[in-house]
């Protein structure tokens, strides 16, 4: 078992709850959550981290000296750290999305060689290309687009997109930094024979999401039919019926935990991790469930053009790791809206400023 586990990105969404996941699992392993505290809102989860004695230390993986500075060495590394926008670096230079996901990975890698500290890797769905999603058949429904089982594209089927879906083809600047960064852990692993995990995660959801328009989008959705705030359907004629599998932070963190208690049968493992299609919505769907969640009926516009890297459907088949590990996701849209609107409610009054305009 690991005794130090060290969490970058410790202190944003993912990250926090992953760190006070690992400390309720493994008491006598000691968890250190290391952030520069960039993104609005990583602050407030400060005081939840040191309450579960997650030591917390601030620094950039971009800047290798930070990783370096550390007084005692992890014997695993999870590399939570991201800009985790698909829509980074449109209409402006992509540097800061590279230095972060490629650029800072590349720092931790080093930085596990050096100490000899396993990596598990927080990847993305958004390393499939864009194109080759959206030419899957398909048929419209009366509330969503729904994938058709007979695909001629390998890893495509009615369960959704699995690990086998080609990677030829442009999938978002944000995806091209993920897909590099898996690509340079397997070099590493193979080079300095290292341990390593990759889990290709789809959108993920649940308290502590800072929601924007072009990431955490049901925790957007909650909190703006929670302070009564407009919304947009855009792209795909501006229906709403563009599809997400959502995956629960709760049973992210049921995965992340049973990786790092029986690290050596995942060790070399790529695996696509979602709610799949059991647990998917569209956004008309997701606006009913937050009706009912919060009790409140907002104005939703519509943008029928659509962005670059939208896509229109896109379900995770888990079945690798659930055949590696017997694991699956538990928690449906439903409850990842209602646990959300929970949160918000308790901190209304810091939350306000920042999901509530």
């Amino acid at each position: 078992m690991f005794d130090h586990i060290l969490i970058t990105g410790g202190a944003g969404f993912a990250g926090s709850s992953l760190a006070i996941a690992l400390r309720h699992r493994f008491p006598a392993t000691r968890v250190t959550a290391f952030d520069n505290l960039y993104r609005r809102g990583s602050e407030l989860n400060l005081p939840a981290l040191a309450a579960e004695g997650v030591a917390f230390v601030h620094g950039d993986v971009r800047s290798p000296e930070d990783l370096r500075a550390l007084r005692d060495a992890p014997s695993l590394i999870i590399e939570c750290s991201a800009e985790p926008s698909a829509q980074a670096g449109y209409g402006g230079s992509p540097e800061a999305l590279i230095r972060t996901n490629l650029d800072g990975c590349f720092h931790c890698l080093e930085y596990a060689r050096t100490v000899r500290a396993d990596f598990l890797f927080l990847s993305t769905s958004r390393v499939y290309p864009v194109a080759a999603l959206n030419a899957l058949a398909f048929r419209e429904e009366a509330t969503r687009f729904v994938l058709e089982d007979a695909q001629r594209t390998a890893g495509a089927s009615a369960e959704g997109i699995g690990e086998s879906f080609p990677l030829e083809g442009a999938r978002s600047l944000y995806g091209m930094t993920k897909l590099a960064a898996e690509l340079m852990i397997a070099e590493y692993a193979d080079a300095y024979g290292m341990r390593t995990v990759i889990d290709r995660c789809g959108l993920i959801a649940g308290p502590r999401q800072m929601g924007k328009s072009d990431q955490g989008v049901v925790a957007l959705w909650v909190a703006a039919h929670y302070f009564r705030r407009p919304l947009r359907y855009i792209g795909f004629g501006g229906q709403g019926k563009q599809v997400r599998d959502v995956l629960h932070i709760g049973d992210l963190c049921d995965l992340i935990t049973g990786q790092v208690e029986r690290f050596d049968l995942y060790a070399g493992g790529l695996f696509n991790a979602g709610g799949g299609v059991g647990r998917s919505a569209s956004l008309v769907e997701l606006t009913a469930i937050c009706e009912e969640v919060t009790g409140n009926r907002i104005a939703i516009g519509s943008e029928p053009a659509t962005r670059p890297a939208d896509l229109r459907i896109y379900a995770t088949d888990h079945r690798r790791l659930t055949a590696a590990g017997g694991w699956r996701p538990r928690r449906d849209v439903r409850t990842a809206a209602a646990d959300i609107f929970q949160w918000i409610r308790r901190e209304e009054t810091s939350l306000r400023p920042l999901l509530g305009q």
